[in-house]
């Protein structure tokens, strides 16, 4: 078995780096107040949530062993990060804006 290289490694910490940043914002935003949920603070969790299931599944997708040799799966991986760039930025937006 090979060692990752280049895109693997780049796509693997770069979704690592954005799941702890919007763990970070969570964390600030203040997703354990004790005030009452409003529908925005809801929606800013899913999305959050949705975010951190699609940057963890970019690692599944780019390690997952391939039977030809030429076919991975660098694409879906990739697409993978950007869902998860945008849902991530999406929750920021929704719980910015008021």
């Amino acid at each position: 078995m090979r060692a990752p290289v280049g895109s693997v490694v780049g796509l693997c910490s770069a979704s690592a780096t954005m799941s702890a940043m919007g763990m970070a914002f969570l964390g600030y935003w203040g997703i354990h107040e004790p005030a009452p949920w409003r529908g925005s603070d809801i929606i800013v969790v899913c999305l959050a949530f949705a975010s951190f299931a699609a940057l963890a599944s970019v690692v599944w997708f780019i390690t997952t062993p391939v039977s030809e040799e030429g076919a991975e799966r660098i694409v879906a991986a990739r697409r993978a990060f950007a869902l998860g760039v945008v849902l991530m930025w999406l929750s920021i937006v929704v719980a910015v804006i008021p």
